[in-house]
């Protein structure tokens, strides 16, 4: 192979827009920007949603309800899910936050809420940042323990 062998490659062989170099070359005089108006000037930003003066459609759509900017967004878990886990050696008597990470139960970046769907065979220890009634009283009535995580 010698230098004068090499040929770039063929995406590299793209020529670059010339704008405002003469007629002949189709993009002289206004350079491909038209008669004036105001996206021919310097600076000029198209606000986004604007529609040329028209009503925008994000204020003709009618809206509805409430959106709570606050609202708390759990990850739901429920007994019997804790249950198969347990049965498979994936999680022990103590159950901590980590744990649930660990096994792909629970998202780092919500709190973790106990449901109380299913039956809890033995008695085991969880903690988590929420627990409905339900899922209480059967896990204390299987002899285990609540913790709740602020």
């Amino acid at each position: 192979m010698k230098l004068h062998s090499i040929k770039a490659p063929s995406n590299n062989l793209k020529t670059r827009k010339r704008v405002g170099r003469g007629e002949g070359s189709g993009l002289g005089k206004q350079s491909g920007k038209g008669h004036k108006g105001q996206k021919a000037m310097s600076g000029y930003k198209k606000k986004l949603g604007f529609e040329g003066g028209q009503m925008p459609l994000i204020r003709r759509v009618p809206k509805f309800g409430f959106k709570n900017r606050f609202r708390v967004e759990y990850t739901g878990l429920n007994l019997d899910t804790i249950g198969q886990f347990q049965e498979n050696g994936k999680l022990g008597e103590v159950i901590t936050i980590a744990d649930l990470l660990n096994v792909g139960l629970a998202d780092k970046n919500k709190p973790v809420k106990i449901l109380g769907r299913g039956e809890v065979a033995k008695g085991f220890s969880i903690e988590a940042h929420g627990f409905t009634k339900t899922a209480i009283e059967k896990i204390e009535k299987a002899g285990g323990k609540t913790n709740v995580i602020e």
